[in-house]
């Protein structure tokens, strides 16, 4: 594996990167026009569909993949579309769904026995001080109950992170692919009960170009292309090289919702978002620093 970027290698993360950070504004767009649940069931059926036919399903249990739909499907975009639907803005809602990188680590601890690191700790204190800012100073941007179901389906995401360690699965992509179809019964159940048949039907009828487009970018950029291209990076170069540059997906989901969208960016939320990066970028970049030759308390800081 090769620990030097070529400019090429370097401008397709930055593609995966943009397509991951501008999709919550894609979710707000497709909103306008489909009910979040449905909205979600649609996702997963184009993940599904006709992908399937092409991948081979990977070689895991049948229950690992349907405990990753479910936690994936319904836990995390199931709730990050209905908090996205007038409870908490796609800027916010793009940096607070990435501390699942802590629930993560608390699932690790809890099932196999990785214990706490001190870096760990001001990490998560950096992040929740952050969260901790936009409580206080929540508005239409940020209500509790929006923040609390991101919160939610980011130890979804967490939860869906170990279940897919826990697999040995080795082709993500198509793990992502088969586990779709345990994703959309529960999305579309949900659809059911909480939005009814006449809405969805109704949304079904007219859904326009920009509702479809929606979800085309949501299944075949943000799924396939994401996963196909993540992957293709990881298998030629060491994830400490290529990991680092997801951290940039908050970055430009806030970029993208205050040009687009016309989100604003005070400085109260400029500083939230200083502080949940920087427990994220500690969380990452530490351990990097600690494996460094000649890194100041190196045998302390791997530890």
């Amino acid at each position: 594996m090769s620990t030097h970027l070529p400019l090429r290698h370097i401008l397709l993360a930055l593609a995966v990167v943009v397509v991951w950070g501008t999709n919550f504004v894609v979710i707000r767009v497709g909103l306008n026009e489909l009910p979040p649940l449905l909205f979600a069931t649609l996702r997963f059926c184009f993940a599904l569909l006709p992908a399937a036919f092409f991948i081979r399903r990977p070689q895991v249990a049948w229950a690992s993949l349907a405990a990753y739909g479910v936690l994936i499907g319904f836990g995390q975009f199931g709730l990050v579309y209905i908090a996205m639907n007038g409870f908490i803005s796609p800027g916010l809602t793009s940096l607070v769904v990435q501390s699942q990188v802590f629930f993560t680590i608390a699932l690790a601890m809890a099932f196999n026995g990785e214990r706490v690191r001190f870096f760990q700790i001001v990490a998560l204190l950096l992040a929740t001080i952050g969260i901790g800012i936009i409580i206080e100073h929540g508005d239409s941007s940020a209500t509790p109950l929006g923040l609390i179901l991101v919160l939610i389906a980011a130890a979804s995401w967490g939860a869906g992170n170990h279940v897919a360690k826990a697999s040995g699965v080795t082709n993500m992509l198509g793990f992502v692919v088969w586990a779709s179809l345990f994703s959309i019964p529960p999305l579309f159940a949900g659809a059911l009960i909480m939005e009814g048949w006449p809405a969805i039907a109704a949304a079904l009828a007219h859904a326009g170009p920009k509702a479809w487009a929606a979800v085309l970018w949501q299944s075949v950029g943000n799924t396939l292309f994401g996963y196909v291209a993540w992957g293709w990076l990881l298998a030629r170069h060491p994830a400490a090289v290529i990991t680092p540059m997801a951290m940039l997906v908050p970055i430009f989901g806030m970029g993208a919702s205050a040009l687009l969208l016309g989100e604003s960016l005070p400085m109260w939320k400029l500083g939230a978002a200083a502080l949940v990066i920087g427990g994220l970028a500690l969380n990452v970049l530490w351990p990097l620093a600690a494996r460094l030759p000649g890194y100041p308390w190196r045998r302390g800081a791997a530890s």
